[in-house]
């Protein structure tokens, strides 16, 4: 494993999760009520922030590796579950949100793996509307996991309830343009 400053942002957002769930665990003398969300936020979003910032430094400071590659992706997936199996605790996320995009996420992981196997791993890259429904899912959790309004006029539950549905109808989107993607070597 290659020791570097992406690899240990990485790192860092897998070790930032048992913080954020426990959160909402703490002896409420550790972290006050009112104060849960804002640090589950501020916990989340530096998590999201460490994802896009490892791999611009990867690429950045040509510290790219393929356990970066591998890791990166299980730690995005830990840190959205993570997340979402928090918001779907506090009645915040429906389940079939939490099981849709979950399961896409298990699934399709799955599919990279065994597209790797055949040789195969760029039919299955990484394509925009991933990227879109990641961004729409890093913006959605948050503003669940605040729930309170922002600044007075901003609605964060109602706006995050929106984005994480949509958010939920671009990984279906998205599994079913990976699945398209590969289904061509499915039938070899």
């Amino acid at each position: 494993m290659p020791f570097n400053i992406p690899n240990l942002l990485t790192w860092l957002r897998i070790l930032l999760i048992p913080l954020f769930v426990g959160i909402f665990y703490f002896e409420k003398s550790w972290v006050s009520l009112p104060n849960q969300n804002l640090v589950a936020t501020v916990i989340f979003t530096l998590a999201a922030v460490t994802d896009w910032f490892d791999g611009w430094l990867a690429r950045k400071l040509n510290q790219t590796s393929a356990f970066g590659a591998f890791l990166d992706p299980v730690a995005d997936k830990l840190v959205v579950a993570a997340a979402l199996i928090m918001l779907l605790q506090l009645g915040r996320v429906a389940p079939v949100v939490a099981l849709i995009i979950i399961g896409r996420e298990i699934a399709i992981s799955a599919l990279r793996e065994w597209m790797a196997q055949l040789g195969q791993a760029k039919s299955v890259a990484v394509a925009f509307i991933g990227k879109l429904k990641t961004t729409l899912q890093m913006i959605a959790i948050p503003m669940l996991l605040y729930e309170d309004p922002l600044f007075g006029i901003v609605d964060c539950h109602g706006l995050g309830t929106v984005l994480i549905y949509v958010a939920a109808v671009l990984t279906v989107v998205s599994m079913l343009y990976y699945l398209r993607k590969a289904l061509p070597l499915m039938r070899g």
